[in-house]
């Protein structure tokens, strides 16, 4: 049977993540505008993240913490969260200095093993 393609935007499932790409130092007035298009990405998709792409950001600094907390903040009023996509070590090391915790992309979500991660039982081990 042949069915004729439907019009209008291609249908997006609620698993396919919407992606914001942050090039370059952000300014203070960008970033109300940044947190409007989380908010747009996370009503358009139904998806539950944002997917930011950090890895154009530039230097990571106070201004780089602020935007991310931000965008959190977001994400989070609309029902969602950020990702982080290609953070360097230096902003991974100064997000966990400041106390924040953010979803790494292509890291084992929480309570799931790392791929190729197999427990071992040694005999005489007490049953947990």
């Amino acid at each position: 049977m042949n069915y004729p393609h439907p019009s209008g935007l291609p249908l997006v499932d609620a698993m396919t993540p919407a992606v914001l790409v942050l090039a370059g130092p952000v300014t203070k007035g960008e970033v109300t505008g940044l947190c409007d298009d989380v908010r747009v990405l996370l009503e358009a998709t139904g998806a539950g993240a944002v997917v930011c792409d950090v890895g154009g950001l530039g230097p990571p600094g106070l201004a780089a913490v602020d935007l991310l907390a931000r965008l959190e903040l977001a994400a989070r009023r609309a029902g969602g969260r950020i990702r982080l996509r290609d953070p360097g070590p230096a902003l991974h090391a100064l997000l966990d200095l400041v106390g924040l915790r953010f979803e790494m992309e292509g890291q084992p979500q929480q309570r799931e093993p790392a791929f190729g991660v197999e427990e071992a039982v040694e005999p005489g081990d007490p049953a947990v």
